[in-house]
């Protein structure tokens, strides 16, 4: 076994493949040599993944971001950073090299990331399988936030529920989130303020889920949270932590009294469960945390 430990460990560190492994919080906790000089990183360093990202970009260095608003491109790929079992893409870098990377995750939200480089492959051959990709990444971002849409989330909550059988239930949570007096804000500050907050609300939740879990945006105010393999009691915690969140804020600058808050449905899933009931017991949790004074959170009976 130590034979075999120290040769893993050898080609690991010699091969031109990039490798990665990130944990649950999206932190690097290792990478092999070829990996740590693409992305200009020192043998200890050890960065959450955004802000890799965000220092390799001020240097112009690592992976090429054509985007003008750098914080919506960060907020839309961790939107799908490690939510599906294995996922595979290409992407390319500012020293000239195109990657195809591959990510695997376990089930307690750990992420391997391997890259081969395929430069060698014909350039228009990349660019058609690059706009395939832009394509399939519109079609689940929520264009305004930049998050996943609710034919995304929509698509993550049946894949939740399908693993839930009656003879093997699973743990597994559903959060409605509705901004507190939407209709207020717009009426009272104008619609580009009321986009603002939706954008702060955003911002704000996307940094607490967890890999395994799904956040998007479903429609106006209203957002939706997947937690799976999860508590009823550790899924309360989560959304009371956004809640917090959410109040400390204050997302005008040149209104510094300004605040809002949000109401949040939670129901936990159950044997049998189906999209549609785990969803309609959040939704009407919802409607309870409403009537009840908002800015509070209702679980709803199973």
């Amino acid at each position: 076994m130590d034979e075999i430990a120290s040769s893993l460990a050898e080609l690991r560190d010699a091969t031109d493949v990039l490798i990665a492994l990130y944990d649950a919080d999206d932190r690097l906790r290792y990478a092999n040599d070829a990996f740590r000089a693409t992305f200009a990183l020192d043998a200890d360093e050890t960065p959450l993944w955004p802000d890799m990202m965000r220092r390799n970009r001020a240097r112009g260095l690592g992976t090429v971001i054509r985007v003008d608003n750098f914080d919506a491109w960060i907020a839309s790929a961790q939107s799908r950073r490690g939510k599906a079992p294995f996922r595979a893409y290409e992407t390319d870098l500012v020293d000239g090299r195109w990657l195809w990377m591959t990510e695997t995750v376990n089930r307690d939200g750990w992420m391997l990331c391997i890259a081969s480089d395929i430069t060698h492959l014909r350039v228009e051959e990349r660019n058609l399988r690059q706009d395939r990709d832009l394509a399939m990444r519109a079609s689940q971002t929520d264009e305004l936030t930049g998050i996943s849409n609710r034919r995304y989330v929509m698509g993550k909550l049946e894949e939740m529920v399908v693993g839930n059988r009656p003879e093997q239930p699973r743990d597994g949570c559903l959060c409605i989130l509705d901004i507190d007096f939407f209709k207020g804000i717009n009426d009272l500050y104008g619609h580009q303020v009321g986009d603002d907050v939706l954008l702060d609300f955003a911002r704000r939740v996307q940094p607490i889920v967890r890999r395994r879990d799904c956040f998007g945006r479903v429609g106006g105010e209203e957002f939706m949270l997947l937690l799976p393999d999860t508590t009823r009691e550790e899924a309360e915690a989560i959304v009371e932590r956004i809640m917090g969140v959410v109040r400390a804020s204050r997302p005008l600058p040149g209104a510094p009294l300004f605040r809002y808050t949000c109401s949040a449905g939670l129901s936990v899933m159950v044997a049998g469960d189906c999209a549609k009931t785990l969803y309609s017991r959040a939704d009407a949790a919802l409607y309870d945390a409403k009537q009840s004074g908002r800015d509070r959170i209702i679980v709803a009976a199973a």
